[in-house]
């Protein structure tokens, strides 16, 4: 019998913390948290879901005048580096829905990385709205659906002598446990675009920004088989914002 998916991220906690913090990985160093900054900028009261070790929430606290930073996590391993690591933020434990928090509790909510691995994506977006206070913001990064499709990877072609990536079935959601390193297995749910637009706008939030930026320069340089195929995204933003009223 497979484990259940909290006792994989339990198990892999440090693999994350290790390859994907403290300046490990270049996506996150060039892209992720930058864009991050910019987009928290002078939110007072902010909400990471699914925050891991805590980078987003202690860079808010550092670099975006926010005053009140809580991260929540389902991993306790992540959770306790957290607090290791300390910065200002606060931690709880919490799956994405419910949240433990009041209506209109936060000025932005941020979820890095994270919905990919939610099996009830439209609760939670709708938890996020209830939180968010009017006129709050929804930063919402997500690896690109195109890199989630089930069957989807770099091919090559002998015979043409080229290299290409296949996409698989894009409009079949899918759930289903990945090993993205070895002996690093992950819960992954492949949505379409669209699951996740109809889901914002059934929240009642409205989409205000959508991002899909180039693999950055650091990225290249350690993944050379990506440069050949830089023109397709790895990364897509969406901001969401609660109307006023």
């Amino acid at each position: 019998m497979a484990p259940p998916d909290d006792d994989l991220w339990e198990q892999n906690a440090d693999w994350w913390v290790s390859g994907f913090t403290e300046g490990a990985d270049p996506e996150y160093v060039e892209q992720i948290l930058p864009l991050a900054v910019d987009e928290l900028q002078g939110r007072r009261r902010v909400l990471d879901v699914g925050c891991g070790e805590g980078q987003i929430a202690r860079l808010a606290v550092a670099s975006c005048r926010t005053t009140l930073a809580i991260g929540i996590d389902p991993t306790s391993a992540q959770l306790a580096e957290a607090q290791v690591r300390a910065g200002g933020p606060l931690y709880a434990r919490s799956a994405a829905s419910p949240l433990p928090f009041a209506d209109a509790s936060f000025d932005a909510v941020v979820a890095c990385l994270v919905f990919e691995h939610i099996d009830d994506a439209q609760g939670a977006i709708n938890e996020v709205a209830r939180v968010l206070a009017p006129g709050g913001r929804f930063c919402f990064f997500l690896n690109h659906p195109l890199l989630q499709t089930p069957g989807s990877g770099w091919i090559v072609d002998v015979d043409l002598d080229e290299q290409y990536w296949r996409i698989g079935p894009y409009l079949v959601e899918d759930h289903s446990i990945e090993e993205i390193a070895p002996g690093v297995n992950l819960p992954f749910v492949h949505r379409p675009l669209s699951v996740y637009v109809n889901a914002l706008i059934d929240a009642g939030l409205t989409l205000g920004r959508m991002l899909e930026p180039a693999p950055p320069e650091g990225f290249l340089e350690i993944a050379e088989e990506y440069r050949d195929a830089s023109t397709i995204p790895r990364l897509l933003y969406l901001r969401a914002d609660k109307p006023m009223t």
